[in-house]
């Protein structure tokens, strides 16, 4: 599988991750990030025995975009202590049924994963075994009943935006599980990676890779144009 790599030097690699694939090795023992970009630095740089790759941040499995991997067991520390005290930072893009009562919030809620059916439920104040979780969003454009929205996550739970977004009424595109409309014309969870940012972890470089969706199912509802701004409106607005 050809997988688009964004920026590789000895201690970090990023690449585009596409949707689909396990963010690393789960129950379906599908090929899954992890093990396939551990093969392809193998193979790339003909490295002898077994090749060190450590899992920065994750992915949920429908979702593609930029995503982080440490190259050395220093980098992959640095990294997670970057993830731990937010300094490093993600941005993505969805489309959601509806549209947001305001144009750009910060939403706080609290996070109960239940791993046996793989979901979360989301509550507006604090609950046992929840977890606190915010997000800031910007509608970059609205259109036929949907939104195309920009989101910068402050902290990083399972499904968060997924569970969030429905919370407030406005389920993704594609997102039965968070119930989204069975009607809507795509069959894809609507939710993008448009951005990693971090400080390198030996130069201590701040270095910024973005990601724009290939032209497929909902993302096709929005002009390039809109699609760039969108991606760009976090960053940008220094949310």
């Amino acid at each position: 599988m050809q997988i688009q790599v964004l920026f590789e030097d000895n201690h970090v690699l990023v690449v585009v991750k596409p949707p689909g694939i396990p963010s690393q090795e789960d129950e379906s023992r599908d090929p899954d990030m992890l093990t396939l970009l551990k093969e392809d630095v193998k193979m790339r740089h003909n490295k002898p025995g077994n090749v060190f790759l450590g899992l920065v941040h994750r992915l949920d499995r429908p979702v593609g975009g930029a995503m982080v991997f440490a190259r050395t067991s220093k980098a992959a520390s640095r990294l997670s202590e970057s993830v731990r005290s937010r300094a490093f930072g993600k941005t993505y893009m969805c489309v959601v049924q509806g549209r947001p009562a305001a144009r750009s919030a910060t939403l706080t809620h609290y996070i109960r994963k239940d791993s046996k059916r793989n979901q979360v439920t989301v509550y507006d104040a604090p609950a046992p075994e929840a977890k606190e979780a915010i997000l800031d969003y910007y509608v970059a454009a609205t259109g036929k009943g949907y939104s195309l929205v920009a989101v910068k996550l402050l902290t990083g739970r399972p499904h968060q935006i997924r569970a969030q977004m429905a919370r407030i009424g406005c389920p993704l595109v594609g997102d039965l599980k968070y119930g989204a409309d069975k009607r809507a014309e795509s069959a894809d969870i609507m939710l993008w990676s448009t951005s990693v940012s971090f400080p390198h972890p030996v130069t201590k470089e701040t270095l910024t890779f973005r990601s724009l969706p290939e032209r497929s199912a909902a993302w096709t509802w929005w002009t390039q144009d809109e699609l760039e701004a969108a991606s760009r409106s976090m960053l940008e607005a220094g949310r």
